[in-house]
């Protein structure tokens, strides 16, 4: 870790008045079709419940025909955590790659309706813009088949330095970590982050994604990441270790901020010193999870890019991800800005 930049040499962002921009996301640019399926059609398909899948183009036609009826939304993990931010009154921006087609023209008006800015370059040849069919149970689980398409065609050719800097936090996404090309264009990024004294926050995604790239993830978080999230079974699998606690030991020495989400258990932040244990935001009824993390990170970024304590990014986290999953879809159906003043007082 002795080449790692020291985190304490950075202006905090929250005091940088050339940043401009709250949060920038870098991710996957999919469309979300969701739809209700029994936990006998997730058998029948040969699926693991809860988790995602990455699959081809054919793979991704045949799942598709043998869905029900759907919604088809805009998506993408860290495209939802910074409509989030939006929603919450942030100023937010995204990147992500499409096609030229007509799913690539959807997925940019969507993102800009909210106030996200986007303006990557849509592929001109190649695969077409990506999905992810998400299967809910009855449950409220969801089951995640993803054809990346274009997404995966991210390089660092596509990413901007002038547009990093202009950001207080760079959120990675770690869906996005299977192309090389992809992880190379998050250590460039984060590069350009710490060379503009900004932030750098990652989202595990998947604790799939996390067995596919240990070594590297662990080296993204030990020498480039600021702020972690993960979740339970994403942080144990990243330390190979089947406790918690042990666990959340372990990366405490890694990175500045880690907030650890434990589903109806709430959550946990760490920072330096500091231990806050976040109670889940009370929900009337848990309708679909999808986007539960993406839409914590929202609320925590949010917090962190104007100032609050780690306490208080939490419980943002936690009103935010409460929101998600009381309905269909990953985002937002209610201005998250409406509700953050019950829980800053």
């Amino acid at each position: 870790m002795a080449d790692r930049v020291t985190v304490g040499a950075r202006p905090s962002p929250a005091t940088d008045t050339r940043a401009e921009i709250d949060v920038i996301g870098i991710g996957n640019a999919l469309v979300d079709v969701l739809s209700h399926e029994s936990d006998e059609f997730v058998r029948r398909q040969d699926l693991v419940k809860g988790t995602m899948h990455l699959i081809d183009e054919a793979r991704a036609r045949n799942v598709y025909e043998a869905m029900g009826p759907g919604i088809e939304i805009s998506g993408g993990s860290a495209a939802n955590t910074v409509v989030g931010v939006a929603s919450f009154g942030g100023r937010a921006h995204y990147v992500g790659k499409v096609r030229d087609d007509q799913l690539g023209e959807v997925f940019g008006h969507d993102l800009r309706s909210t106030g996200v800015g986007y303006d990557t370059p849509a592929a001109t040849s190649g695969p077409p813009t990506g999905r992810c069919l998400i299967l809910v149970t009855p449950d409220a689980q969801r089951t995640m088949n993803t054809f990346l398409g274009a997404a995966v065609h991210l390089c660092p050719d596509d990413i901007d330095a002038r547009l990093i800097a202009r950001g207080k936090i760079l959120y990675l996404e770690g869906y996005l970590f299977d192309p090389p090309d992809a992880q190379e264009a998050f250590r460039v990024a984060a590069g350009m982050a710490h060379a503009a004294g900004r932030k750098v926050s990652l989202t595990l995604s998947d604790p799939f994604c996390v067995d596919r790239h240990r070594h590297a993830f662990l080296d993204l978080v030990e020498r480039h990441v600021d702020v972690l999230f993960a979740n339970e079974a994403e942080i144990t699998s990243l330390y190979q270790v089947g406790d918690f606690d042990a666990a959340r030991e372990r990366v405490r020495g890694h990175c500045e901020v880690a907030a650890l989400t434990r589903g109806p258990r709430g959550s946990l932040v760490v920072g330096g010193d500091e231990v806050h244990v976040i109670d889940a935001h009370p929900v009337d009824a848990l309708v679909d999870t999808t986007g539960a993390g993406d839409l914590y990170a929202a609320g925590f970024l949010f917090g962190l890019s104007r100032g609050l304590d780690l306490g208080s990014c939490g419980r943002l986290g936690s009103l935010a991800a409460a929101e998600a999953i009381s309905h269909i879809g990953a985002r937002p159906m209610v201005p998250l800005a409406e509700l953050a003043g019950a829980v800053l007082g």
